[in-house]
């Protein structure tokens, strides 16, 4: 007789524990497919903005925060005639959105100032 509950309450236990562990597989699923959504989402936000960053296109075009706006078009314009005539598009698109970037930032200081 002692058996028999015995065996009852292990296979009644191993129900349990079962149910509890797909439901526990399921929540782990649902949050990770959350987490995962979130982190595409910003991925892809900033893939869309292409904004680029001031130290970064100053590191591109070669000029200091303290270089003149004449400089800074006579290095863009020196870059972007020799990745012309090489063919790099894609340098050329960097030089291009470095200017942009850092022309972006000059107008705001001479507005600020």
């Amino acid at each position: 007789m002692a058996a028999r509950i015995l065996a009852n309450l292990i296979v009644m236990g191993s129900g349990v524990m079962a149910r509890a562990l797909v439901q526990a597989y399921r929540q782990a699923l649902t949050n990770a497919s959350k987490s995962g959504v979130a982190q595409e989402a910003v991925q892809n936000i900033r893939r869309a903005s292409k904004i680029m960053a001031e130290p970064e296109a100053r590191q591109i075009l070669g000029v200091t925060d303290k270089s003149s706006w004449e400089e800074i078009l006579q290095r863009y314009d020196s870059l972007f005639e020799r990745n012309a005539k090489q063919g790099s598009f894609y340098i050329q698109s960097k030089v291009h959105r470095a200017k942009e970037c850092l022309e972006t930032a000059y107008q705001k200081r001479v507005q600020d100032a």
